[in-house]
C-alpha cells in the first residue's frame, strides 16, 4: 500500500517535485528496485502477458540492460512485526496462504537469486523492508534513484523515487525529488514523516475522517503528531487507542541496515539461463535464446554507435592539428612606443 494518497497531494500541492522523463534518461545510472515490487507486477500481470514472474523477471533485466542503466535488486528481509496484520490482509485478498518470514530463505527467493546471478546483476539482501534499504542505499549514493511503485520509499528518506519504470522506450516515467517535495510543502523530514502516517501507512492505524489536505494543513501548523491530537476535534476525528505511530515513526526514521556489499554486473551466461529456465523451469528455449539474441544484437548496435561517436571525435581533432590556429599577431595599438609612433621595422 505505501502512504495512502501520497501522490496525489504531491500532484496537487507540489507539482514542481514531480518530473515525466523518458527510460533512456536514466542511461548510465544505477538504480536500486524493489524485487517484491517488480515480480507483484507480473504476477497480476499473468493472464494477459502469460509471463511467470521468473520470466518477467529476466525480461525486464535484460531491457533495463539494454538501455544503459545498471539495476540493483533488493530482497525483503524480516518484515516488522507492526506490518504483519497488513501482509495477512495482502495474502487474504490475493488468494495466498499467509506465511510468516524466517530467517530461512524460500525456494522461490532461490530461484530468483539464481536467476540474477546468472543475469549478472547484483542482489542486496535487506535486513527488514526492501523499501527502507532501497531508500539508504540512494541516500548513501551507492544508488542514483530507487524505482518502486510504493510511495513510502520517500519517507524512508529517499530522496528520488522513481515510478512507472517499465522499461518501455515511451513509458512515462514518474520521478518525485523529496528535497524539492520538502521544501516546497516547508516540512522537515521528520515533519513529513509525521504527515505520511496521518495519510495512512503500513505499520499504524491512522487518525479517522483525516484527508489529505486536512491532514497536510494540521501538520503544517502544529508540526508534530502529538499537538495534531491534542488540537483535533476527536468527535469528527477519533485518535486510535493505544496508537503506535511512535513506532512506525523510528521505523520510517532509524532502520537499520546491513552492510552493502560491493556492487558487481557482468555478462549474462547464457547457457546457464537455458539450463536453469529451460530444464529446470520450463521455460520454453526459443524463448530464452531469442530474446538472448536480441539482447546481443542490441549491445553490438550500442558498441558500434559508440566507436562511431569515438573515431568521428578523432578525425575532427586531427583535421583541427593539421589547420593549426597561428599566433594572432598583437593590435597595431600595443605596439606603439611611448612617443606614439610606431618603431621602425628593419
Amino acid at each position: 500500500m505505501g502512504i495512502t494518497k501520497l501522490a496525489e497531494l504531491i500532484r496537487s500541492d507540489a507539482p514542481s517535485a514531480i518530473s515525466h522523463k523518458d527510460i533512456s534518461d536514466y542511461t548510465g545510472k544505477v538504480i536500486a528496485l524493489d524485487t517484491s515490487i517488480v515480480l507483484n507486477q507480473f504476477r497480476t500481470a499473468v493472464p494477459t502477458l502469460h509471463l511467470s514472474p521468473l520470466t518477467g523477471l529476466f525480461f525486464r533485466t535484460l531491457t533495463l540492460l539494454e538501455h544503459d542503466i545498471k539495476p540493483v535488486y533488493v530482497i525483503d528481509g524480516r518484515p516488522p512485526e507492526q506490518k504483519r496484520d497488513v501482509l495477512e490482509r495482502r495474502a487474504q485478498n490475493a488468494g495466498w496462504r499467509f506465511r510468516p518470514h524466517t530467517n530461512a530463505v524460500s525456494s522461490q527467493t532461490q530461484d530468483y537469486l539464481q536467476l540474477l546471478k546468472l543475469i549478472g546483476v547484483p542482489v542486496v539482501m535487506a535486513p527488514g523492508d526492501a523499501e527502507a534499504c532501497c531508500a539508504h542505499l540512494v541516500k548513501a549514493g551507492i544508488v542514483d534513484a530507487v524505482a518502486s511503485e510504493d510511495m513510502d520509499t520517500l519517507a524512508f528518506g529517499g530522496s528520488i523515487l522513481l515510478r512507472q519504470l517499465n522499461a518501455k522506450k515511451d513509458s512515462d516515467v514518474t520521478e518525485y525529488c523529496l528535497s524539492k517535495i520538502l521544501e516546497i510543502l516547508q516540512l522537515s523530514q521528520e515533519e513529513f514523516v509525521d504527515l505520511c502516517i496521518l495519510l495512512g501507512c503500513d505499520y499504524c492505524e491512522k487518525i479517522g475522517g483525516l484527508g489529505p489536505k486536512r491532514a497536510l494543513s494540521l501538520i503544517q501548523k502544529h508540526r508534530t503528531i502529538e499537538c495534531v491530537a491534542q488540537n483535533v476535534n476527536r468527535k469528527t476525528h477519533p485518535v486510535p487507542h493505544f496508537w503506535n505511530y511512535q513506532e512506525a515513526r523510528s521505523l520510517f526514521l532509524e532502520s537499520s541496515q546491513a552492510e552493502t556489499p560491493e556492487l558487481v554486473w557482468g555478462e549474462p551466461d547464457e547457457e546457464g539461463l537455458v539450463r536453469f529456465l529451460c530444464q529446470e523451469k520450463h521455460v520454453k528455449e526459443h524463448r530464452v535464446r531469442s530474446r538472448m539474441e536480441k539482447f546481443r544484437k542490441s549491445l553490438d548496435e550500442k558498441r558500434s554507435t559508440r566507436e562511431k561517436a569515438k573515431t568521428e571525435k578523432c578525425h575532427q581533432s586531427r583535421m583541427e592539428d593539421f589547420f593549426r590556429v597561428t599566433r594572432k599577431r598583437k593590435p597595431v595599438e600595443a605596439t606603439m612606443t611611448s612617443t606614439g609612433k610606431q618603431p621602425r621595422t628593419k
